[in-house]
């Protein structure tokens, strides 16, 4: 299986700003769709947006235009960069293939958004 390792959180006052990176093992990374989840204390994993192997992005309505992910198949990477954040956006952030289950989750990136 694919292993993955997110990198780049951390604490911010509301309105800042993160980004973060997710490593991918193995060569099929670029085959596969990628998205990113969160799971807030308390609440089930959701996926916040998702990269198609073609570049197409989704993202969900609680991100949109805030975030933005994109992916880079010769580092097997992607990325997502958070603008204007949010205490609701305080999670632990997973990166993931999507529509297979090739990959395993990693140990996520903590997200804090607080004053």
């Amino acid at each position: 299986q694919v292993q993955f390792v997110e990198s780049g959180g951390g604490l911010v006052q509301p309105g800042g700003s993160l980004g973060l990176s997710c490593a991918a093992s193995g060569t099929i990374f670029s085959t596969y769709d990628i998205g990113w989840y969160r799971q807030a204390p308390g609440k089930e994993r959701e996926r916040v947006a998702v990269i198609t192997n073609g570049g197409l992005k989704a993202y969900a309505a609680s991100v949109k235009g805030r975030f933005t992910i994109s992916r880079d198949n010769a580092k097997r990477t992607v990325y997502l960069q958070m603008n204007s954040l949010k205490p609701e956006d305080t999670a632990v952030y997973y990166c993931n293939f999507v529509g297979t289950e090739l990959g395993s989750w990693g140990q996520g990136a903590q997200v804090a958004v607080s004053s």
